[in-house]
């Protein structure tokens, strides 16, 4: 995209958290004017040594009420974009377009009873967007959250997810929460092992979560690498659960922004 300042804003980084030598969180300042649904993204430019704008699309970690913006990044080796953005430190500048973007919001839905979120690395960052949104805890009898990772030390934003429950405005919808985590390059207690894929195929997701997976109560919401959400989307649809479109409502919404 053009460097057009109509177009976005100039925010200032106020934390930035390492979590491995490859995956950071990131919090900036939010613009008044800057609106969200849960589980949308925003389109983040960094400007390079050279005086060059590099744009990439991140889905907002944060809530559509919180008066900052949070971000979940992980460093690709060589990587134009967040090779730069790894070296920002708070006090720096990053550039927000002022649009947001995204269909992985609860409107995909018009119905269904059980909500499965299933997510790999980065890609957890718009489901707990969404669960610190009161709508989702309203409209869904039971809620999954599945999260898979290579090693138990990538699973990001453990306490917050711990913490859910004990917000004032959760607090009677906790028994409604399920949260699986799964690793599959090492065995961790407390933790499945393996893709999700497999976790599906082989009936282990759906046993541990105490829910089948069904076109008539649930409806799925997938975010991670691009692999994980081809196979995935097939499995799913082997089952009878069609993507959501907006002409013809379904049971599976995604996010493709890579």
């Amino acid at each position: 995209m053009t460097d057009n300042a109509d177009k976005f804003t100039r925010q200032t980084l106020v934390d930035v958290q390492p979590l491995t030598p490859h995956l950071f969180t990131l919090r900036t300042t939010r613009d008044r004017g800057f609106r969200f649904r849960a589980g949308q993204f925003a389109r983040l430019g960094v400007v390079k040594s050279d005086g060059s704008t590099v744009w990439r699309a991140y889905s907002m970690v944060s809530s559509p009420f919180d008066e900052f913006l949070e971000f979940f990044s992980i460093v690709v080796p060589g990587g134009e974009f967040t090779s730069e953005l790894s070296r920002l430190k708070p006090g720096d500048s990053l550039l927000v377009e002022r649009q947001s973007f995204g269909y992985l919001t609860l409107d995909r839905f018009v119905d269904g009873r059980d909500l499965w979120l299933l997510s790999t690395g980065t890609g957890v960052a718009p489901f707990i967007s969404i669960l610190q949104d009161f709508e989702v805890w309203e409209k869904f009898e039971r809620i999954i959250l599945v999260y898979s990772v290579r090693e138990a030390r990538e699973l990001a934003y453990q306490k917050l997810i711990d913490e859910l429950s004990q917000r004032d405005y959760l607090a009677e919808y906790a028994h409604k929460f399920k949260f699986i985590a799964t690793v599959t390059r090492e065995q961790v207690p407390n933790t499945l092992n393996g893709r999700i894929t497999t976790l599906i195929e082989n009936g282990e997701l759906e046993r541990v979560a105490g829910v089948a997976l069904t076109p008539e109560y649930s409806r799925v919401m997938l975010c991670g690498n691009p692999q994980m959400i081809d196979d995935t989307r097939k499995l799913l649809k082997a089952r009878g659960l069609q993507l959501s479109l907006t002409r013809r409502p379904g049971q599976v919404a995604v996010e493709n922004y890579w």
